[in-house]
């Protein structure tokens, strides 16, 4: 597949708006997510069902995926765009896609600390202002080199990856044998397993099994549509907050 630097642009701009916070968090909190950010690449790139496969397996590998006190175990930005980009240049499938994955997030990690470090001079900066009594100087300290930063972080990076090293990626995939793109292909299918183990680690509560095991007969024996089952789980957990004193009846008052 051949990237023009107008999808190149688009896909570094997507980037940087998922790991950003502007439009009330809206980026952050809902296009940082690798299956939205795989639909969207693959929208870019013109394979919309594609980028949306390759999306949901990352999506599936970061279940568990939960980052506290300002540690992150790998970036979803990275992993996501950069991760679905590549691998759809290079007509892989969404298994073996996972195993260039895993690379590309703990890299972003890495790029992640570098830029809470550098933020944080940002913060002395504000603080300077704020001795000064300077509430302008305060507002932009807190917006603008962040932004730009955060430009220059994720933005740069992915567009240089995707419109010049999209050969590169071809090349190297035409290179490695087929027997290991196989083992590739079989490593990145249980890769999801580890994502969904550490969601049911968190869910892993004696009062939360039942639901589990609910949805999985309904899913296995009933076949019934995913969207379905989702919306019998948000009755459930609509009746469980509520007879266990989380929900009060309006109407009882």
């Amino acid at each position: 597949m051949q990237v023009s630097f107008v999808q190149a642009l688009l896909v570094a701009l997507l980037a940087y708006f998922g790991s950003s916070t502007w439009v009330f968090g809206v980026g952050y909190f809902t296009v940082y997510r690798p299956l939205i950010g795989g639909t969207l690449v693959g929208l870019v790139l013109g394979d919309v069902v594609k980028g949306m496969e390759i999306g949901a397996a990352i999506n599936a590998m970061y279940l568990g995926f939960i980052s506290t006190g300002g540690s992150l175990p790998s970036d979803l930005i990275f992993a996501g765009y950069l991760g679905t980009a590549l691998a759809l240049i290079a007509g892989l499938d969404a298994q073996t896609a996972l195993s260039l994955v895993v690379p590309l997030g703990l890299l972003g990690s890495a790029i992640w600390f570098l830029r809470m470090t550098v933020d944080s001079l940002f913060a002395h900066w504000a603080d300077a202002y704020a001795e000064k009594g300077n509430a302008r100087g305060i507002a932009a300290m807190n917006l603008w080199p962040g932004q730009v930063l955060l430009l220059l972080l994720y933005g740069i990076p992915t567009f240089i990856a995707i419109y010049y090293g999209a050969s590169a990626v071809q090349s190297l995939v035409a290179a490695i044998p087929g027997k290991w793109i196989t083992g590739f292909a079989m490593v990145g299918g249980m890769l999801p397993a580890v994502g969904i183990g550490m969601l049911l680690n968190y869910m892993g509560k004696r009062r939360l099994i039942p639901y589990f095991l609910i949805g999985f007969l309904l899913a296995s024996y009933l076949n019934l549509p995913i969207t379905v089952i989702a919306l019998f789980g948000l009755a459930a957990a609509y009746l469980h907050i509520q007879y266990t004193g989380g929900v009060r009846d309006e109407t009882a008052a």
